[in-house]
């Protein structure tokens, strides 16, 4: 069976709660990209519904990591709230950014090894890579960090295959979507900062 008739069949077969959760994360990131504060309400829905799907299909990290997706939600609503007009996107340093990937792949190297050696986790160390620097890339957007664009691309590459091993395909296909939207959100706000600071 090829790989696309797989692909196919797996998304036949998809649940209604991983269509839900899809949907609401590929709106989440749109909004996201348009820096519209209703994103909030998407990321919400889809990461409680992936909670419950990565816990299932046995990627304990990930459902860890959608769970603070879920407070991530709230504490985005609220930061994004608080600036009326949705501007002020920021840049990090390089010395901010070579800190931030130093401590994320330690802090992955590590959780995937108790996840190796203590859990039945699928793919430890894959998830703990997507988990850890998932983490800081989401502080980023909610503090509207040019930069995380940039990690969401590479973090979203690593997960197709990390949903895709797992028999969550449609999943899979929802995050190549997604790293086409990143490709748009990091345009859309270079663009966006650019015209800030001519003002």
């Amino acid at each position: 069976m090829s790989f696309f008739t797989l692909l196919w069949e797996g998304i036949k077969a998809t649940s209604i709660i991983e269509w839900i959760a899809v949907v609401s994360s590929l709106t989440y990131v749109v909004l996201a990209a348009k820096r519209m504060i209703l994103c909030w309400l998407f990321a919400f829905i889809g990461s409680a519904l992936f909670v419950y799907l990565c816990y299932v299909g046995n990627l304990y990290i990930e459902s860890i990591l959608q769970l603070f997706y879920v407070a991530m939600a709230v504490v985005g609503w609220f930061s994004w709230k608080r600036d009326s007009d949705n501007g002020g996107i920021n840049i990090w340093s390089q010395k901010n950014h070579i800190f931030n990937i130093t401590l994320s792949g330690i802090l992955a190297l590590l959780l995937g090894f108790v996840f190796d050696n203590y859990t039945n986790q699928a793919n430890p160390y894959v998830d703990a890579f997507t988990t850890c620097f998932s983490l800081s890339a989401t502080y980023m957007v909610t503090r509207k960090i040019l930069g995380n664009w940039v990690y969401w691309i590479v973090i979203d590459l690593v997960s197709i295959y990390l949903y895709a091993e797992r028999d969550y395909y449609l999943t899979a296909v929802q995050y190549g979507i997604f790293t086409v939207l990143a490709v748009y959100g990091l345009r859309a706000w270079q663009i966006e900062y650019k015209r800030q600071e001519l003002c």
